[in-house]
């Protein structure tokens, strides 16, 4: 069983790498290979290409398979905790970087 730090500690690395995947301009070149751009009425937006795209574009689905890579890391690898770590300060610094910049209207 894991303690209330180690559960937090988890939990904001699997928040990190979620967005990490889903949202960062880093993940950008893997998720295009999925979509599609659409052009209609001069309007732009993108379509998924099949179900991994569906898949990149969930935070919900990517964030139960981050989950599944954390805890596997956490348990089985040595020396991930350094990975957990940075992924869980990332995932604090986003946290409060979202709270502290002004809503546009």
């Amino acid at each position: 069983m894991v303690g209330l730090m180690e559960l937090l500690l988890l939990s904001f690395a699997c928040f990190r790498l979620t967005r990490l995947v889903v949202d960062d301009l880093i993940f950008e070149p893997i998720r295009a290979r999925f979509f599609q751009i659409i052009i209609k009425d001069e309007e732009e937006w993108l379509e998924s290409k099949g179900i991994i795209g569906e898949l990149l574009s969930c935070h919900w689905c990517v964030g139960v398979w981050a989950a599944i890579l954390v805890v596997f890391l956490h348990i089985y690898v040595p020396y991930s905790d350094l990975f957990i770590l940075i992924m869980a300060l990332a995932g604090i610094q986003s946290i409060i970087y979202e709270w502290s910049v002004p809503k546009e209207e």
